[in-house]
């Protein structure tokens, strides 16, 4: 029970500062400005950790890859304190092994949940800054989908397509590291 508790507050505190860290990069890369509040959290939540990262890795074109390994050493640290806390049963090898699945999993997630508050959004027809925002994490991932899927009575059925793509590569990700944890 006491682990539970314990990773479960490890799993909050990790999984809201990557997930910053996460959307920090995807918001650089589709160029969203930061002067939002969403931009504002974002900043607050991940400034810490990656500057200083950004003065020993610099970024790939429109990807800002210390972004990206914050979030990855953040899950990392969680994983490996978890390893640490059951005794160190389990080889040590898949410790970066689940937190680079963790960190995919955080993306799936966060898609998922972006995919949600943008379908509500659309059903209420507000337009917000936040609701803009939003619309443009959304419509990269839903552009695809858009050109295969029509409209059905005037309704968009792509984020339904993806919010299904999107839980059927949750459950295969969940099978991988159901397998690495008892294969090791």
């Amino acid at each position: 029970m006491l682990y539970q508790i314990f990773s479960f507050l490890l799993e909050v505190v990790t999984g809201l500062l990557a997930s910053a860290c996460l959307l920090r990069v995807y918001m650089q890369y589709q160029r969203i400005p930061f002067r939002n509040p969403i931009g504002n959290l974002v900043f607050a939540l991940s400034d810490w950790l990656v500057l200083p990262l950004r003065r020993v890795i610099p970024s790939v074109g429109r990807w800002d890859v210390a972004g990206l390994v914050a979030a990855f050493l953040l899950k990392l640290a969680q994983h490996l304190v978890l390893w640490l806390f059951v005794g160190a049963g389990a080889t040590f090898v898949i410790v970066p092994l689940l937190a680079l699945l963790s960190l995919v999993g955080m993306v799936i997630y966060g898609l998922t949940g972006l995919l949600i508050v943008y379908a509500i959004l659309s059903w209420l027809q507000t337009r917000s800054p936040m609701a803009d925002i939003i619309d443009r994490l959304c419509e990269p991932p839903l552009r695809p989908f858009r050109k295969i899927i029509p409209l059905v009575g005037g309704v968009d059925l792509s984020p339904l397509a993806l919010l299904v793509l999107l839980q059927v590569l949750s459950i295969v990700l969940g099978g991988v590291m159901n397998s690495v944890l008892t294969g090791f």
